[in-house]
């Protein structure tokens, strides 16, 4: 969704600039994954769709299903929904709120990663694999864990556009390769 993505950037970066100068940053990130959330249940999207409604009323009503603290129902916050229904944008939250995350953990200093695993692995056990990334990329990590049985054994790892591909099969493949040329 690339267009999305070029639509939600700016929408993203106003309202985490707003966000910081309210110290609000962590608490609109959570009303904002609410946000997305609701718009891609089927009843709010039928709402969304709806074309007797105003975008002020369809703002309002998307509003008044968060469940969230005050401050995300701040006028601030408010008026941010109320321009996404004007503009007809309301549908472009969950990239919005994949954006806004984006910018909260560049300014804690944190990146996402993808861990590919062969199998499941127990909580300890990636909590020990997550420390050894953050060294290892010199950069604090906000992990999830998959799992992928073509692996074979080891990790695959994604932070950024990074890729360091520590499993089996990789190093089936460099072997493959290397006794093929």
């Amino acid at each position: 969704m690339i267009e999305f993505a070029t639509v939600a950037r700016p929408y993203a970066k106003a309202l985490f600039e707003l966000a910081e100068q309210k110290q609000q940053t962590e608490c609109w990130l959570g009303g904002l994954a609410q946000l997305a959330w609701l718009v891609q249940q089927p009843q709010v999207s039928g709402l969304l769709g709806r074309v007797d409604t105003d975008a002020a009323q369809k703002a309002n009503e998307l509003t008044a299903l968060l469940d969230c603290p005050d401050a995300v129902k701040s006028a601030e916050f408010g008026n941010f929904v109320q321009v996404l229904a004007q503009e007809k944008r309301l549908t472009v939250l969950p990239e919005i709120y994949a954006q806004y995350q984006n910018l909260v953990l560049m300014q804690n200093h944190v990146e996402k990663a993808v861990i590919y695993t062969a199998y499941d692995v127990a909580a300890k056990e990636q909590a020990k694999i997550v420390s050894d990334l953050e060294q290892y990329f010199n950069t604090r990590l906000q992990a999830s864990f998959q799992t992928d049985p073509e692996l074979i054994g080891g990790v695959k790892v994604e932070v950024g556009d990074q890729v360091l591909d520590l499993s089996v099969q990789a190093k089936l493949n460099r072997l493959y390769t290397a006794m093929t040329n």
